[in-house]
């Protein structure tokens, strides 16, 4: 197996198994073949399956122009590990192979000692940039964005904006657009490769080029710019300063790593934890516990209002105990509606088509949802009584009542709770699920048994 050729082996575990053959049999030139043609991606994942001494072997293998572009795929520990075990030579060659943004991610991560021999083997140019990148406050769009883009002048023709791109473009983040600036930077418009190859050399960038450039601000956030990218189907976004000079662009593989990024975070708030930066696998046991154990002591806490109300109608049990057997029911079907409703509208949120002033036409159409679906579940209940359980039809009523209700209330609370927490400056994905349960399953209780109590006369 370790003699075939990699590339033909289909599957990337029966790839990664032939070139560990390699590594295991210090067959070392026909690794680097294989290795030279991979993707870096592929790269990363097959080193990240290396113990420590290993992963340095495999990576100085690498030829000069890939071990950049895999470097900047690396897990934190594992550049870390490089970093400390390398020259200052082979130092320099990769800060300065790598785009400024892959640069600054790492420095904002790595520990303080390793981010001094970054910068001190770094040339005073990429220092100078890094720092400046290191500026810009977390989660703008300037601490995501590069400063390696095409800047043309319109006074170019077609034929110079070309030679401009084939000696300048090779280290660029894209070429695909170019932005068009004048000699103090400041941005005057925007042109594909597209546009420049559909017109003669002779023509002046001017006179093609798009004026209405769409654009984002260094201090903008990065979700704004997210929904740029969303709303207009970018491939990257120009960022200037105050004085709308360009600073950097953020492209569209930036600009995903921002969703998914914030799509985790949303998702753990929803399920009631503190948001995690690391990987799964790579969390410690006591970190993940203290992620998850502030929102369980809340929401432990918050239900003893549960509890609460069930005390005070313990009378109610003992006369008729029938109504027990209906409170599970009552409350999961309220704590599901509540949250489908705040999952509708958080979704909406953070795609842009729901905003605050938009709260009364969400309120309303929950409402009637809310209706639809509560009469739609108490018919059925009140059916399903009414033949398990003869002659309560008077309980059928009250719980049919009740779940209505409870329906619609729960889908109240779950549009307007998200939109509530955005008004008042707190993340909407942290009135999800949980704390939305809890809070209806409080409401539906004490509804079904001020029903019962006075239409059963308890």
């Amino acid at each position: 197996m370790a003699e075939e050729r990699v590339n033909e082996i289909e599957g990337e575990e029966e790839r990664n198994e032939a070139l560990l053959a390699l590594v295991r049999s210090n067959q070392f030139r026909t690794l680097r073949q294989e290795l030279s043609e991979m993707n870096e991606v592929d790269v990363a994942a097959f080193m990240e399956e290396l113990d420590p001494e290993k992963t340095l072997v495999v990576f100085r293998l690498l030829p000069k122009e890939l071990a950049s572009d895999v470097f900047a795929c690396l897990e934190l520990e594992q550049q870390q590990h490089i970093v400390s075990s390398i020259t200052d030579k082979e130092l320099t060659n990769i800060i300065e192979d790598l785009a400024v943004d892959d640069a600054v991610d790492m420095v904002e991560e790595l520990p303080a000692n390793i981010v001094k021999r970054i910068l001190q083997n770094a040339t005073p140019e990429t220092r100078t940039q890094i720092n400046e990148f290191l500026k810009y406050p977390e989660n703008s769009a300037g601490s995501i964005m590069t400063a390696e883009y095409i800047g043309l002048r319109k006074t170019m023709t077609v034929e110079e904006a070309f030679g401009y791109i084939r000696e300048h473009g090779v280290d660029k983040e894209t070429i695909y657009t170019c932005y068009v600036m004048n000699n103090k930077r400041f941005l005057e418009g925007v042109i594909t490769v597209k546009e420049l190859l559909m017109n003669p050399y002779e023509t002046l960038i001017e006179d093609i080029m798009d004026t209405h450039v769409i654009k984002a601000q260094t201090t903008d956030d990065r979700e704004d710019v997210v929904d740029l990218f969303n709303k207009y189907d970018l491939t990257s976004l120009p960022v200037v300063d105050k004085e709308e000079r360009l600073v950097g662009i953020i492209t569209v593989d930036d600009a995903v790593d921002v969703m998914e990024e914030e799509a985790t975070e949303d998702f753990e708030k929803m399920a009631a934890m503190m948001p995690s930066e690391k990987p799964y696998l790579k969390t410690g046991v006591l970190e993940m516990a203290k992620n998850r154990i502030p929102w369980l002591l809340i929401l432990m806490i918050s239900a003893t209002l549960t509890g609460g109300v069930l005390s005070k109608y313990e009378n109610a049990f003992a006369v008729l105990p029938i109504l027990v057997t209906f409170v599970p029911q009552l409350m999961d079907t309220g704590g599901n509606s509540g949250s489908q409703a705040s999952t509708m509208v958080i979704r909406g949120m953070a795609v842009g088509e729901i905003e605050l002033r938009d709260v009364m036409r969400v309120l309303w159409k929950e409402i009637r949802v809310g209706l639809v679906c509560g009469v739609i579940l108490a018919l059925v209940n009140f059916l399903r009584i009414l033949i398990f359980f003869p002659g309560q039809q008077m309980v059928g009523i009250v719980v049919a009542l009740s779940m209505c209700f409870t329906v619609i209330a729960a889908k109240m609370i779950g549009c307007l709770l998200p939109l509530g927490a955005q008004r008042i400056g707190i993340d909407p994905a942290i009135m999800a699920s949980p704390l939305i349960t809890t809070m209806v399953d409080t409401m539906s209780l004490i509804v079904y048994f001020e029903f019962a109590s006075n239409l059963l006369h308890i």
